[in-house]
């Protein structure tokens, strides 16, 4: 007969911290990260943290058009847990949701992050939170929860996952995206700070793994270490963003994530324009060529996998280009002239093709 311990039994019986669950390690770090948190707020939240749901006042808006976006970190949290430094990786989850949502115009109000993590180490749980609340004062966002859960069995003590959603608004008048895209109009890049949040499982595999660096070891070309170039936060470009598109004739943005530059601006492309790019207005960031040139990966696998040092564009009209790159510049962004939207079939012929969005020319030589 098999001997079943009554769980209510505190005398010996099993429990859930010997199931490796520590609600007071969740619950210590719960008030480490809490004075964070509330730092990362807006007037229009309402109660506090603790609450089984957080608390938003819309305001008050004409045709207010809700936007929502949900992502995570992917493989760069394995850098940041082999390095054991956590305190920026939130900043990257913020960046890779908030930016999402104003690509049509929407105003980030608030994001709520999920921790799916192996063992609560309640300094560990308040780094990355700190990074998270940082992120979103950056974005102009509320912090308005989240969930910090433990998996023991599932995730080995010092692995983590994270993952966020936020919540935006935007008047339906002011709604950007492809319908707005216009023949003539201009493309302008934003200079991203690195590899952002994307392509970490081939960087990892080419630069660790193929090339055998160190984590640790200082790169030349990079002025740093080579964890500290990878851990490099994704550049928050939400406000920069809002505050162009309420002085000038923006038509829409594009994200630059997973997929590359020309995936993704061919994303807000409308049929019949194409947004041609020119390779020779940038040069990207030496992590690029460095990752090029040690793993032998061809021109067109780096552009499908990373950013390669573009982390935002821009569609503008034609008529304000001067006047958003000025604005750019006196917000402190590095921007460019990045192409123009042609017409699909420009030669005449009738085979237009198949891609919204082209890369041109040749990247600088150094």
């Amino acid at each position: 007969m098999t001997d079943l311990t009554d769980p209510r039994d505190n005398s010996g019986g099993t429990s859930y911290a010997a199931a490796g669950v520590d609600i007071e390690a969740g619950d210590r770090a719960v008030e480490m990260f809490a004075p964070l948190a509330k730092k990362a707020t807006r007037p229009e939240v309402r109660g506090g943290l603790g609450g089984f749901a957080g608390l938003f006042a819309l305001g008050d808006y004409d045709k207010p058009l809700l936007a929502s976006g949900s992502d995570g970190v992917g493989t760069k949290l394995a850098v940041a847990q082999a390095m054991n430094k956590h305190d920026t990786i939130g900043r990257d989850l913020v960046a890779m949701v908030v930016d999402d949502l104003v690509v049509c115009g929407a105003e980030p109000l608030f994001l709520q992050d999920y921790i799916a993590i192996g063992k609560v180490v309640p300094e560990h749980v308040a780094e990355i939170v700190s990074g998270i609340a940082a992120g979103c004062i950056d974005a102009g966002c509320a912090l308005l929860g989240g969930e910090t859960a433990e998996h023991p069995g599932l995730m080995e003590p010092g692995e983590y996952d994270v993952s966020a959603t936020a919540v935006g608004v935007v008047e339906e008048a002011k709604l950007l995206g492809p319908d707005r895209v216009r023949h003539g109009d201009v493309v302008i890049g934003m200079a991203s700070s690195g590899l952002h949040s994307n392509g970490y499982s081939l960087a990892r595999h080419v630069l660790l793994e193929k090339a055998g660096l160190e984590l640790d070891g200082y790169v030349s070309d990079f002025g740093r270490t080579l964890g500290e170039e990878l851990l490099e936060p994704t550049k928050i470009y939400a406000l920069d963003c809002l505050a162009l598109a309420a002085e000038c004739d923006v038509h829409t943005y594009s994200h630059i994530t997973g997929g590359g530059l020309a995936a993704n601006l061919a994303r807000v492309i409308p049929e019949g324009l194409v947004a041609e790019l020119n390779r020779g207005s940038w040069e990207p960031a030496p992590v690029f060529r460095t990752i090029a040139q040690l793993g032998k990966v061809s021109q067109d696998e780096m552009e499908k996998t990373f950013n390669m040092g573009v982390g935002m564009v821009a569609v503008v009209g034609e008529d304000d280009a001067e006047r958003a790159l000025a604005m750019l510049t006196a917000r402190h962004i590095d921007a460019w002239n990045l192409g123009h939207v042609r017409l699909a079939a420009e030669d005449g012929s009738e085979n237009e093709p198949s891609a919204r969005a082209e890369l041109v020319g040749e990247y600088p030589r150094t």
